[in-house]
C-alpha cells in the first residue's frame, strides 16, 4: 500500500472518530429516548437459577466467569451454570442444554454473533436474557444503554436488573444458484450489499488491534464499484425496482462509534426502518455520511428511508448478506419480518451490588 493511501486513511478513520465522539455527545439522549423507549419491570424473582453462555475465547471471559460466580454466591443463589461456545458450535447445542435446566435468566458473555444464537433460542418464552458484552461491536448492549466498557455494572444488570421485551426480526436467506436455503434472527441491522462486502473484507488483524475502526479502511476501499438492481417489496405491495450499493433493515439503529444511525428507528415499536442506499460516487458517499452525523432533515434522494413489517429482496444474481455485523452468506432473495416484542431483556434500572431487586414473594424459590 502506497504512503499517500496509508495517510488518507488514517486521516479517514481520525475525522471518523472525531465526528463520532461529538455525536455521542450530541444524541445520546435522543438515542436513549428512542430506544430504550418501553417500560421496564423488576423480574418479580427472590431467587433465581443462572445459566451463562460464554464464548472462552474473548479477552474478559475469564473475569466476567469469576464476576458473575461471585455475585451469585453473595445473593444466595445456586452457583450459576455455564456452557462454552467453541469455534465448531457458537452456542446452538449449548443453549439447548442450558434451557433444559429452566433458567429464569441466560446470560450471554460474548460478541454480537454469540448474542445472536442465544436470542434466537430464547425469543417467545419468557426466559429473560441477560447481556454481558465482550466482542467488538456489542450492538444490542449499545442499542439498550449499556456501558459496554464497564463489565461489573453489566453484571450487575444482567443478574438484577430490571427487563422490558423488545422486537427481534427474522431473515430468511435464499440463494437460487446453490438452492441454499436457511432463516436468522437479528436484533439491530441486517443488510444485503455494499455493508456486507466491508465486513466480509475487514482485516482480521487490524480490526483485533483497533477494534470497529478496521472497519473504516475496508469501507474505504469499497467506496467504488457499481450500484445492482434489485427489486423490493414492502407489506406484500407491488414491487419496485431500484438500483442500490446496500439495503439494510434496521430493527434499531446505535452503532459503533456512536453514531445513531436511524435515530427513528425504535427497538420496541413493532417495525423495521429500511435504508436503500444507491450513492454514484464518492461524493455521494460523503452527502450520506454529513447527513447521517448531522441528522439533516432534508431529503437525499441517494438515500431513502421506509418503514414495514416484512421486507422481500430480489436479486437477478448472488449478493452478499449480513445480520448484526456478521457474514451470512448470497442471497438471489431475502424475506425479512418484525417481531414484536419477542425477545426479553435485563436493562438498567435498581442495580444492587450483592443482591438481587427483591420482587414479590410468591416467586421465591
Amino acid at each position: 500500500m502506497s504512503d499517500w493511501i496509508l495517510y488518507l486513511l488514517i486521516a479517514v478513520a481520525l475525522a471518523f472518530a472525531t465526528s463520532s465522539w461529538w455525536g455521542v455527545r450530541r444524541l445520546k439522549a435522543l438515542h436513549v429516548r428512542s430506544a430504550v423507549a418501553g417500560e421496564s419491570y423488576d423480574s418479580g424473582l427472590a431467587r433465581q437459577r443462572v445459566a451463562v453462555v460464554l464464548n472462552p475465547i474473548k479477552a474478559r471471559a475469564d473475569e466476567a466467569r469469576g464476576m458473575i460466580h461471585r455475585a451469585c454466591l453473595a445473593a444466595g443463589w445456586e452457583e450459576p451454570v455455564f456452557f462454552e461456545t467453541t469455534a465448531e458450535d457458537p452456542g446452538f447445542s449449548q443453549m439447548q442444554a442450558a434451557l433444559a435446566g429452566k433458567p429464569d435468566v441466560v446470560l450471554v458473555g460474548g460478541g454480537d454473533g454469540t448474542v445472536r444464537v442465544v436470542a434466537e433460542a430464547l425469543a417467545h418464552t419468557d426466559v429473560a436474557m441477560g447481556l454481558i458484552p465482550l466482542g467488538t461491536g456489542n450492538l444490542l448492549a449499545r442499542n439498550v444503554d449499556l456501558d459496554v466498557n464497564d463489565l461489573h455494572s453489566n453484571v450487575q444488570t444482567a443478574l438484577f436488573g430490571r427487563q422490558r421485551y423488545i422486537d427481534t426480526a427474522r431473515m430468511a436467506i435464499e440463494n437460487s444458484r446453490t438452492g441454499h436455503y436457511s432463516e436468522h434472527v437479528f436484533l439491530v441491522i441486517a443488510g444485503i450489499g455494499m455493508d456486507a462486502e466491508v465486513l466480509a473484507d475487514t482485516n482480521a488483524g487490524l480490526k483485533k488491534a483497533v477494534g470497529w475502526l478496521a472497519y473504516t479502511e475496508a469501507g474505504v476501499r469499497h467506496l467504488p464499484g457499481r450500484r445492482k438492481k434489485v427489486s423490493i417489496a414492502l407489506d406484500d405491495n407491488p414491487e419496485q425496482v431500484r438500483n442500490i450499493r446496500s439495503v439494510l433493515f434496521a430493527n434499531c439503529g446505535l452503532v459503533p462509534g456512536g453514531i445513531d444511525f436511524i435515530p427513528q428507528a425504535m427497538i420496541d415499536d413493532g417495525m423495521l426502518d429500511v435504508v436503500v442506499m444507491s450513492p454514484r460516487s464518492a461524493l455521494g458517499w460523503l452527502l450520506m455520511y454529513v447527513k447521517i452525523m448531522f441528522k439533516h432533515s432534508g431529503k437525499l434522494p441517494i438515500m431513502t428511508v421506509y418503514r414495514s413489517v416484512k421486507v422481500v429482496i430480489k436479486c437477478p444474481e448472488p449478493m452478499p448478506t449480513q445480520l448484526d455485523g456478521d457474514t451470512s452468506g448470497e442471497a438471489t432473495q431475502l424475506t425479512v419480518r418484525v417481531e414484536p416484542r419477542s425477545l426479553l431483556v435485563r436493562v438498567k434500572g435498581q442495580v444492587q451490588d450483592s443482591g438481587p431487586v427483591h420482587g414479590s414473594a410468591h416467586a421465591a424459590r
